[in-house]
C-alpha cells in the first residue's frame, strides 16, 4: 500500500491548519510542503517561516520539497524549521552532492528530485546517500496538471537500481495523481504518493486518501 503525502498547494490557505487536521486525522503520514522561489519554476510559495509555523501543528513527516536556484544557501534555514525530509533538484544546482551533504549533517532525511526531461542517470552517482528520490510526474512549478505516463519507467529504471544495488530509499511520485495513475506508479515501485488538488478539492479529503489507499493494496 501506498503513503498517501497530501500536498498543501492545493489546501484552503485561510484555513490550512484545518485541512492539515483532516489529513491527519484520515492517516496520511506525510504532509508534502511545495517550496517555489519564482526562477527555478515561474510560481512563488512558501520560505521556512512557514514550515515553522506548521511543525508545532501536526505530527506528520513534513516533506519539504525546495524547487529553488541553488538550495544549498537556504538548507539551513529549513532543517532549523523542523522539516523531517528536503528534497533538491538535481537540475537547481552545481552541488548535489553538497546539498544532500548538508542535509544529512543537519539530521534530516536527504531527497534528491528529478523533472521529466531528466535523465534517471543524472542522480546515479548520489542514490547511495539518499533516503527518498521523488520523480516529477508532471513539470513542476503548477498544481493540477495531467500525469505523464512516460515518467513510469523512471521509476522502473529507480526500482531496478535499488534492488541490484541494495539501497533501501523511498521512490515518490508528485503530479497529476489520482486513484488511477497512482496505480502504474505503485506497481513500478513507487513508496510515496504526493496528491494535492485531488485530495484538497474533495468535498471529504479522507476519501481520497482511502481511495489512493485501496488502489494500491
Amino acid at each position: 500500500m501506498i503513503k498517501v503525502a497530501p500536498s498543501i498547494l492545493s489546501a484552503d490557505y485561510v484555513n490550512l491548519q484545518k485541512d492539515i487536521e483532516k489529513v491527519e486525522k484520515a492517516g496520511a503520514p506525510y504532509l508534502h510542503i511545495d517550496v517555489m522561489d519564482g526562477t527555478f519554476v515561474p510560481s512563488i510559495s512558501y520560505g521556512p517561516g512557514f514550515v515553522k509555523a506548521i511543525r508545532p501543528i501536526t505530527n506528520m513527516v513534513l516533506d519539504v520539497h525546495l524547487m529553488v536556484e541553488s538550495p544549498e544557501h537556504i538548507l539551513p534555514m529549513f532543517i532549523d524549521a523542523g522539516a523531517d525530509i528536503i528534497g533538491v533538484q538535481v537540475e537547481a544546482t552545481q552541488h548535489i552532492h553538497r546539498a544532500l551533504q548538508i542535509i544529512k549533517n543537519g539530521g534530516v532525511k536527504a531527497e534528491v528530485v528529478i523533472n521529466p526531461g531528466t535523465l534517471v542517470a543524472m542522480i546515479e552517482p548520489v542514490l547511495y546517500m539518499v533516503d527518498q528520490v521523488l520523480v516529477m510526474t508532471v513539470n513542476p512549478g503548477f498544481g493540477g496538471q495531467k500525469f505523464l505516463p512516460e515518467t513510469v519507467d523512471k521509476i522502473a529504471q529507480l526500482n531496478a537500481i535499488k534492488e541490484e544495488k541494495g539501497y533501501n530509499f523511498d521512490i515518490e511520485v508528485d503530479g497529476g495523481i489520482n486513484d488511477k495513475t497512482v496505480v502504474d506508479c505503485y506497481k513500478a515501485g513507487a513508496t510515496v504518493a504526493v496528491a494535492g488538488s485531488y485530495v484538497f478539492n474533495a468535498e471529504d479529503p479522507s476519501e481520497r486518501i482511502k481511495a489512493l489507499e485501496d488502489a494500491t493494496k
